[in-house]
């Protein structure tokens, strides 16, 4: 997103290596009056031919461009922050005949008004179906029938793997509908959302991601939408090569989930935790070497996990100058599947649950494995 608004981040920057991390997420909720067409929609020319050399590769990704370009669309706000007036811009793409378009919550939220722009020129107004600042994702609805809309394609985020190639279309500096390329460059990163809370299984690429791309498609060579890109890490706000995308897996059930109730409701387990089993941890614990898990630093009082019996970490000693726990319960496993991190637990139970939903998690404690069943709630309000 590009933007001279006063307040709030447009493209988010700052450091994103969260050792310790609280996973509990809220709702925001925001609609407008009624969408006005300002242009009728043109009929779109045909791409024309490559006429010069290209190779197999090439092609290819000109053929994805000119199919997947008419679903993406540039966004234009105006809205007022802090008692002053701003414009920006970013990106967003159709996702159903119905008018939805899926974009970052940062885009839109501070918006009093919102024009779409179509890649064959048409140019709309849209209202905000639901906002979703934990997971800064966002759904606005513009008002066109169904036969002018092409939805892109939502594929499997779970099925990424690291050196796949990465495509992203979106307006760089309001140079709208521009390609990047890169690769998949890691995977089950965390970053922080809108709020004080955590998204989890995000896709870290190296495709060129600056200020305007906010809300923009992340693609594979299938041409389906993998990820929205939301982040980038950089001290110029430019890009750098390291660029964040929401998995399309949680697209998926946000955006429905928004349509359907304009609002978000996320589990709450009620803990803080550390990714990171370092050398001194691991020999405080006096646990294998190859353990892998969430070690649970703290237990909210009154808490889902703390009413299941989880523990605090405790019994606190120096290693190398190191303040580390003796004492603590490692989760291992929520519901038979492998967690090794916080980035996958605060994952799962953002796709895989709601609150009211009993999971049971595998706890390593003292040596000993515990089978510990927790009964969510909703996440408490900020």
């Amino acid at each position: 997103m590009s933007s001279n608004r006063p307040k709030r981040a447009v493209m988010i920057v700052g450091a994103l290596l969260l050792v310790m991390m609280g996973f509990i997420l809220g709702t925001t909720v925001m609609s407008t009056s009624a969408s006005t067409v300002y242009l009728a929609p043109r009929e779109q020319a045909a791409p024309a031919q490559i006429s010069s050399p290209a190779t197999d590769s090439e092609r290819s990704l000109y053929d994805i461009y000119n199919r997947v370009s008419p679903s993406v669309v540039s966004i234009n706000v105006r809205g007022t922050s802090g008692g002053s007036e701003f414009g920006a811009s970013g990106t967003g793409f159709v996702i159903d005949t119905n008018g939805n378009i899926v974009t970052n919550d940062h885009v839109v939220a501070d918006a009093d008004q919102i024009e779409v722009n179509f890649f064959d020129g048409t140019i709309v107004k849209a209202n905000v179906v639901g906002l979703d600042p934990d997971s800064d994702l966002a759904v606005i609805k513009v008002d066109l029938p169904g036969n002018a809309l092409i939805p892109v394609t939502l594929g499997d985020s779970d099925q990424l793997f690291i050196g796949q190639t990465t495509l992203a279309i979106g307006s760089p500096f309001s140079q709208r509908w521009t390609l990047t390329t890169g690769i998949v460059s890691a995977l089950d990163r965390t970053i922080s959302g809108q709020t004080q809370y955590s998204v989890g299984s995000v896709i870290q690429t190296d495709a060129a991601i600056n200020p305007g791309n906010s809300g923009g498609p992340l693609l594979n060579l299938q041409g389906e939408v993998i990820g929205v890109n939301s982040q980038i890490l950089s001290e110029t706000r430019s890009n750098s090569g390291v660029g964040f995308a929401i998995p399309s897996n949680l697209v998926k059930r946000v955006s429905q989930t928004l349509i359907e109730n304009g609002h978000m409701n996320y589990s709450y387990l009620g803990i803080q935790g550390a990714s990171n089993l370092d050398l001194a941890l691991i020999q405080a614990l006096n646990i294998p070497n190859n353990t892998r898990g969430v070690v649970v630093s703290r237990v909210e009082q009154g808490g889902p996990a703390a009413n299941a019996g989880l523990k605090s970490a405790s019994s606190p000693t120096q290693i190398n100058g190191e303040n580390v726990p003796t004492q603590a319960d490692i989760i291992t496993a929520i519901d038979g599947i492998q967690i090794t991190d916080m980035s996958g637990l605060i994952s799962y139970l953002a796709i895989n649950t709601q609150p009211g939903q009993t999971v049971n998690l595998t706890v390593l404690r003292d040596g000993q494995q515990l089978n510990i069943p927790v009964q969510l709630e909703a996440r408490p309000a900020n």
